[in-house]
């Protein structure tokens, strides 16, 4: 037991740091943020927050690792789950907004992962090519049950990723929607723009995708 508490103090820690070092690294770079900066905002000196982190890469490195774990985990209980497709993506989209929005401080994916040394930024592209082809795979799963229109998922998951992942770039947390707000808002966007059509219109849309050609209004 008092080495589960020493644990979860430890982990607890952590957590603390990075969301320090998230909110630095949001307001003046990788570049220009020091790790006696990201320590002294917790009260730390540069020598406690090196007992967690080696150094300042690191601290990059694990603020994007932390986020995309959570993302990765909610694809595997999303996948996992026998609920229907469409709530399969509602589930994930609700879930991606909120670790863009609040986990870290707010979004710790949208950090410059290009600061990166290769080793390390070939482990975060991995796991980002990962939970992007578990998105595709579900959208996949919804044309194939006709729940969705029969779209590229490629398309489809860059469209709505590149949309949540843009929230860096406006979300205020002093806003006037909270991040269950924009979650459940955005899965309501973007499942009801997938759905099929009714009637069988699912054949008549992927047959204008793929040659071009437009209706008459």
């Amino acid at each position: 037991m008092g080495t589960s508490r020493i644990e979860a103090r430890r982990d607890r820690r952590k957590e603390e740091i990075l969301r320090s070092a998230a909110k630095a690294f949001r307001k003046r770079g990788f570049h220009g943020t020091s790790t006696d900066e990201i320590a002294g905002a917790l009260g730390m000196t540069k020598g406690n927050l090196y007992y967690y982190f080696r150094d300042k890469e690191q601290l990059l490195y694990s603020c994007h690792d932390h986020s995309l774990n959570l993302m990765l985990e909610a694809l595997q209980q999303a996948r996992g789950s026998r609920n229907r497709p469409e709530e399969k993506l509602r589930t994930l989209i609700r879930k991606h907004v909120e670790v863009m929005i609040d986990e870290l401080g707010g979004s710790a994916m949208a950090l410059d992962f290009g600061s990166l040394s290769p080793a390390l930024l070939k482990r975060v592209i991995a796991k980002r090519d990962r939970y992007e082809q578990g998105f595709r795979q579900i959208i996949a799963e919804g044309a194939g049950s006709g729940a969705f229109a029969a779209r590229d998922p490629k398309l489809a998951a860059l469209a709505i990723l590149g949309s949540i992942n843009w929230m860096a770039r406006w979300f205020r947390p002093e806003g006037r929607y909270s991040a269950g707000e924009i979650g459940e808002a955005f899965a309501d966007f973007f499942v009801r723009g997938l759905s099929a059509p009714a009637g069988g219109g699912r054949e008549a849309v992927s047959g204008r995708l793929r040659t071009g050609r437009r209706t008459r209004a």
